[in-house]
C-alpha cells in the first residue's frame, strides 16, 4: 500500500529554506556536513540535499531541501530513500539552490560520509552549468576507520548504531547530522583536533626483511610468517639458516610458518593462511608448519 511520502516522513522533514539559526548566525562553524540523495544511477541527479553546520561539537545551523533533479527516478533509488517524482513537483532544481549550497560550503571544511556526495555535487554543478564549490573535503568514513577499526563495516548506519547516534538513514538531513556527530565523537575519543584529521595519516615504512645467510638448512626456501613480525626473532632465526623471508604468501612462497600453538586453530581464518591453502589446493607444494616444529628442527 502506498502510504504516501508526506504521511511516512511528515512534511516538516522537508523545509524549503534553511532553518533560522538565531543567535548562532554570526558564529563561523568549525565544519559543515553535506549529504545528498540521488534519483537514479547518474550521480548528478540530486533530489535531496541536507547540510548541517557544527561549532564546538554542537549543531549551529541546518539546511534541507528537496530538489527537482530534472532526471528520471529509478525504482531502485526510490526504494532506498522513499523520494519519487511526485514529491519534487514544484521544488527548485539544483541550479536554483546552488547559491545556497555554495554559501554554506565555500571556503570551509566540508565533511561527507564517503566521497559520493563530493562527486554528486561536482557532477550537478557541471550538468547545471554552475561554478564548482571550492571547499576542503573530509571523509568521515576514513576517520571512522582510524578511530574504530574493529567495526565490521564503516557504513553510516553501522557506525551511527555503534556510537548511539540517532539516524533516519537515507534522509539527507539526518545522514548529514549523523556524519557530523561521527567527527565530533572522534575528536572527543582521541583528543585530536579537526586539523589533525585533515592531514593524511603518516605512512609507516615497513621494517627491512632480514637478509638470508649464504648457506644453511633453509637455503632456497622462501618463507612467510604468520603471527609474528617479519623482522622478529623467528624471522632472524630463519634467515640465519638461509631462509628468505617473504612479506606475504605468494605464488613463489615455499613455506608458511605459523607462530601459534595450533596452526589449524583460529589462524585458519587469516587471509595469509587461506591463501596458502588455496595454493596447495591448486597443486603448489607450499608447506604449512608451526613455528615450534620448525625451530625444533633447526640447529641451535
Amino acid at each position: 500500500m502506498d502510504i504516501g511520502f508526506e504521511t511516512a516522513y511528515g512534511p516538516s522533514m522537508f523545509p524549503p529554506h534553511p532553518t533560522d539559526p538565531g543567535d548562532d548566525e554570526s558564529k563561523e562553524p568549525d565544519f559543515v556536513v553535506i549529504d545528498v540523495e540521488t534519483a537514479c544511477a547518474r550521480v548528478s541527479s540530486i533530489c535531496q540535499i541536507g547540510i548541517v553546520g557544527f561549532r564546538n561539537g554542537a549543531v549551529t545551523f541546518e539546511y534541507e531541501s528537496l530538489v527537482d533533479p530534472r532526471d528520471h527516478f529509478s525504482s531502485f533509488n526510490t526504494r532506498i530513500h522513499g523520494i519519487a517524482a511526485r514529491h519534487v513537483v514544484g521544488q527548485p532544481c539544483f541550479a536554483d539552490v546552488h547559491a545556497v549550497v555554495h554559501s554554506h560550503l565555500s571556503g570551509r571544511t566540508t565533511v561527507a560520509h564517503s566521497y559520493f556526495d563530493k562527486g554528486a555535487l561536482a557532477a550537478a554543478c557541471l550538468v547545471h552549468d554552475r561554478a564548482m564549490v571550492e571547499t576542503t573535503w573530509l571523509d568521515s568514513v576514513r576517520v571512522a576507520k582510524r578511530v574504530w577499526p574493529e567495526l565490521p563495516s564503516h557504513r553510516l548506519n553501522i557506525v551511527a548504531k555503534h556510537l548511539g547516534i540517532p539516524l533516519k538513514h537515507h534522509d539527507a538531513l539526518s545522514d548529514a547530522r549523523a556524519a557530523g556527530m561521527i567527527i565530533v565523537k572522534a575528536i572527543d575519543h582521541t583528543g585530536s583536533q579537526l586539523t589533525d584529521w585533515l592531514a593524511p595519516p603518516p605512512r609507516k615504512r615497513p621494517p627491512p626483511l632480514p637478509r638470508p645467510a649464504t648457506g644453511g638448512m633453509l637455503k632456497g626456501q622462501r618463507i612467510a610468517i604468520l603471527g609474528e613480525p617479519r623482522d622478529g626473532p623467528l624471522a632472524q632465526r630463519i634467515a640465519a639458516n638461509g631462509g628468505k623471508i617473504m612479506a606475504s604468501v605468494g605464488a613463489t612462497t615455499t613455506m608458511l610458518v605459523v607462530a601459534a600453538d595450533e596452526p589449524f586453530g583460529y589462524v585458519r581464518y587469516d587471509a595469509q593462511f587461506k591463501r596458502a591453502e588455496a595454493y596447495r589446493a591448486s597443486g603448489s607444494d607450499i608447506q604449512i608448519v608451526s613455528a615450534a616444529s620448525l625451530l625444533k628442527a633447526l640447529p641451535l
